[in-house]
């Protein structure tokens, strides 16, 4: 596992928390239903990897997608923590690439099991390691959000664009379980996901956060 860089410090999260369909266009590409509340999964924190470092596609799967989202780091211990107060439990912001083995996924969902699987491989979150203090971001619900894919843009909108608030989903999440320092939320992803190949090169860019590059290999 990768450790996550502010100010010097490792930051080693305990868990990666992911939300499912936090963009109304991305529910609406996949045909999954509007949660009512943040949904999320657990993603290893095993599958973290750096900046320019390569996403290694399993033999498991015939399609892997690409997900670019703008991921929260929580800086200190909270549980039922209020909307009010959410921000002052992030230490800060960083780009994360939710990578998904889509055919694993859409399987077991369709046989009705748990679809873990299709998240947790070695190299599926690729994450900017360096993480930008909070105090930098004005608003975390108002930042552009890009990847492109060998040059060509892909994914593109705004975190303004999210069912739930970075406030409600860390509100939502501590109801259910203590978040500790380090601990990464995955604020999901907008809608223009596809398949990713080898030699692919990907760019994800956020604004204000700057850039995350990953390759692709087998």
């Amino acid at each position: 596992m990768r450790a996550l860089k502010f100010n010097g410090e490792n930051i080693c999260p305990s868990k990666l928390v992911c939300l499912i369909v936090n963009y109304h266009a991305h529910g609406v590409e996949l045909k999954h239903a509007i949660p009512e509340m943040p949904l999320w999964f657990l993603k290893p924190p095993q599958s973290i990897i750096g900046d320019n470092e390569d996403i290694i596609l399993p033999d498991m799967s015939k399609s892997i997608h690409h997900e670019v989202e703008l991921a929260v780091v929580i800086g200190k211990e909270g549980t039922n923590i209020s909307k009010e107060e959410a921000l002052d439990y992030v230490l800060g912001y960083t780009i994360l690439l939710d990578i998904t083995a889509r055919d694993l996924q859409d399987k077991y969902i369709k046989e009705g099991r748990p679809w873990s699987i299709a998240k947790g491989f070695d190299t599926f979150a690729p994450i900017k390691l360096d993480i930008v203090p909070r105090e930098n971001i004005k608003n975390p619900n108002d930042l552009d959000i890009k990847l492109t894919i060998n040059g060509e843009v892909r994914q593109s909108s705004n975190t303004k664009n999210m069912i739930f608030s970075v406030e409600e989903t860390i509100s939502a999440i501590s109801k259910i379980t203590t978040l500790e320092k380090g601990d990464i939320i995955a604020t999901g992803t907008p809608e223009g996901v596809g398949e990713i190949h080898v030699g692919d090169r990907l760019v994800a860019e956020i604004e204000s956060i700057g850039v995350l590059t990953a390759g692709v290999r087998k």
